[in-house]
C-alpha cells in the first residue's frame, strides 16, 4: 500500500479521535470515550507502520502533526462554532509551508 495513503488514514484517525475528546464529557460518555480510544489506536498502529515503510520519523511526524492541527482547526472553526481570525490563519499556513520545505529538502 501506498505509505501517503497510510499517512493519510493516520491523519484521519487522529483528527476523528481529537474531535470525538469534545464529546467525551471528560470521559463519561461511553460512545464518544470508545471512538476515541479507538481512533488514537488506529492512528498510532497506521503512524507505526507508515514508519516501518522507511519514511522519515521526523518528515512522518512533521506531516501527521501539522495536517492534524490545520484539519482540527478548520473543522472547529466550520462545525463546532469555534473562532478563526486571519492571524490564526496565517499561522497553520506557516505550519504547512514548513512541513513542505521539510518534505522538499529530504533526500530523494
Amino acid at each position: 500500500m501506498n505509505v501517503y495513503v497510510l499517512l493519510a488514514a493516520a491523519i484521519a484517525a487522529e483528527v476523528t479521535g481529537t474531535v470525538s475528546l469534545k464529546y467525551t464529557e471528560g470521559f463519561t460518555k461511553p460512545l464518544p470515550t470508545a471512538v476515541v480510544a479507538v481512533a488514537y489506536g488506529a492512528a498510532f498502529y497506521l503512524l507505526a507502520r507508515v514508519l516501518t515503510l522507511g519514511m522519515p520519523v521526523g518528515v512522518v511526524y512533521a506531516i501527521w502533526s501539522a495536517a492534524g492541527v490545520a484539519l482540527v482547526a478548520v473543522i472547529g472553526a466550520l462545525f463546532l462554532g469555534e473562532r478563526m481570525n486571519l492571524t490564526m490563519v496565517a499561522g497553520l499556513a506557516l505550519v504547512i509551508g514548513g512541513v513542505l520545505l521539510l518534505e522538499l529538502g529530504g533526500d530523494r
